[in-house]
């Protein structure tokens, strides 16, 4: 059977099961805007059952080692973990809770970009235009729609977009956001590339300002959310030209690849030789990376990481490291084969992720 219909029919109760929590979620629309969530653990224990939430014995659910290394690795006992690998050249998926909303924190940062880049291809400004940094006034969390902020330096649009790629710093987030027309742009944007479950409500600054208020390990809150599916066909879309030109696609994931935030995420366990472009995010009780994954003979595949709980930050940069460690290993395979066949052949049934 081929690595595609097997992943699909594995999947099937996932993906249904994510499309349970997604009806549930958007369906609370008497719930007000600050406490917009749903309660995870009564969802699992009165619809499905725990045991879907994270499968105990891998083997029966997952049929090849690579599902089984990443199912192992991406374990939502100890909170929820969404993953999405994404084949960049022959267009083959694996995801586990890939359809389910998971706070996006700064890697929401990519879509902003691009919403830029599209107005500079468009001449409404250039990567030379300068624009301000926005910094945080202090203020009380709640205690207005959007959070405050005073001017700071202007610098140039390729610099603001330098910094809030390489190093996730949200005044110059905050700076680019207010230029394109604040979140519904970035939305607009993202629907008119073809994707979905994807919706940025708050700048940053408010964002971090109001972080806190629902725990995602136990509660998914639509606001600022996509799912990691979602994520992986941002990443593939920008990687294969779809929406921008050339030179803005260089932006991006030139700056991607020169992020020095989450060594020890994504990149932390990948063998010398493999390259990563990609961007963190990080908030209360979560840790998210997302990215490209080069190997050294020439091949690509994009990721899309979401961790909650775990108990501690290093936690769950662990974890993430692990999951893109084991989805690197079905690629790693000179000889060529599925994703399973490459797991098997490079490091026998002994390999950890």
């Amino acid at each position: 059977m081929a690595l595609g219909s097997r992943i699909t029919k594995t999947f099937a109760g996932a993906r249904a099961l994510a499309g349970l929590v997604g009806a549930l979620a958007l369906g609370m629309a008497a719930v007000p805007a600050q406490a917009q969530s749903t309660n995870f653990e009564a969802m699992f224990d009165s619809a499905l059952g725990t045991e879907t939430r994270a499968p105990r014995t891998f083997e029966a659910v997952y049929q090849t080692g690579f599902e089984q290394r990443i199912a192992i690795a991406a374990d939502g006992s100890k909170g929820r973990i969404g993953v999405s690998v994404l084949d960049l050249a022959t267009g083959q998926e694996f995801s586990i809770l890939g359809d389910q909303r998971f706070p996006m924190a700064s890697t929401s940062k990519i879509a902003i970009a691009a919403t830029f880049l599209e107005g500079v291809e468009q001449g409404r400004w250039s990567l030379s235009s300068e624009f301000p940094l926005l910094f945080p006034l202090r203020s009380q969390p709640f205690s207005s729609p959007k959070a405050p902020v005073r001017r700071g330096k202007h610098l140039p649009a390729s610099e603001l977009i330098e910094l809030m790629i390489t190093r996730s710093s949200n005044p110059a987030t905050d700076a680019l956001l207010a230029v394109v027309g604040g979140p519904e742009a970035v939305n607009d944007w993202m629907r008119r590339a073809g994707i979905e479950d994807f919706q940025l409500t708050r700048d940053i600054a408010t964002l971090v300002r109001d972080d806190g208020e629902i725990d995602p390990a136990a509660a998914i809150d639509l606001r600022d959310s996509a799912t990691p599916r979602a994520m992986t066909k941002l990443l593939a879309g920008l990687y294969q030209g779809r929406w921008l030109s050339p030179s803005s696609r260089a932006v991006i994931i030139g700056a991607m690849e020169r992020c020095r935030t989450g060594k020890r995420r994504i990149p932390a366990l990948l063998p010398a030789g493999a390259t990563v472009a990609h961007k963190t995010g990080s908030l209360n009780n979560t840790s998210s990376d997302i990215g490209i994954i080069n190997t050294p003979d020439g091949r690509a595949f994009a990721v899309a990481i979401y961790v909650t709980g775990q108990g501690s930050r290093l936690a769950r940069e662990s974890r993430i490291a692990q999951i893109a460690r084991a989805a690197y290993a079905g690629y790693d395979n000179p000889g060529g084969g599925t994703w399973a066949e490459a797991v098997y052949s490079r490091d026998g049934a002994a390999a950890s992720p």
